[in-house]
């Protein structure tokens, strides 16, 4: 399928969506293995994100990775970072994927703060655009792969919100904050927020 230009920026390899790095490359291709649609290599990259990568503050990693290679190497990654290697994997295989983000009350880390929260959309010939979210499940969050509902790992609450933008390479924000704070302590005293919607 061709895209136009607006649409092949999310198919670009960028230093962090780095697609083209030999593990990155050969998992993209096993999981399309056998596919025959664009959906189900998408279904099948999200779950092995969610699923095969833990989430950094869910396992307490005091390391923060960011470029998808880094992210799969050491099997870990805060949302943003997962975010990325899905991104990877699917660009990998010719599907646009962007970088979505929302505003979320972080409690659950350090009382009365909010962040961004890191999440992916896909464009499925199917169905358009699709959002999903490979943080990883837990008790109290499922996130799936239903198109064309969402099944996001959280339900928005009073001053939550979803960003309208999809990106195609990460907010400076989120960068900064993954590049800067090199453990859990410090990345949950300094998770990337933004106080406006852009």
């Amino acid at each position: 399928m061709r895209y136009n230009l607006q649409m092949k920026k999310y198919l670009e390899e960028t230093d962090i969506i780095d697609y083209s790095h030999p593990e990155v490359h050969t998992l993209a291709r096993s999981l399309a293995q056998g596919c025959e649609s664009d959906t189900q290599i998408a279904k099948n990259c999200f779950e092995y994100v969610r699923d095969k990568i833990e989430h950094s503050g869910d396992y307490k990693a005091d390391i923060s990775t960011y470029k998808a290679s880094d992210v799969l190497k050491h099997k870990t990654g805060w949302c943003y970072a997962k975010s990325h290697l899905l991104a990877a994997l699917l660009r990998a295989n010719g599907i646009p994927t962007g970088l979505s983000y929302q505003r979320l009350n972080c409690s659950e880390y350090e009382e009365g703060i909010y962040c961004l929260h890191g999440l992916n959309s896909i464009y499925l010939k199917e169905y358009g655009w699709y959002r999903v979210d490979a943080r990883g499940n837990k008790e109290g969050v499922n996130a799936e792969f239903t198109p064309p509902k969402e099944t996001l790992a959280f339900v928005l609450a009073e001053h939550e919100y979803d960003l309208p933008k999809i990106y195609a390479e990460p907010l400076d924000v989120v960068m900064e904050a993954l590049q800067k704070n090199s453990c859990y302590r410090e990345m949950v005293k300094n998770f990337p927020d933004i106080k406006e919607r852009i």
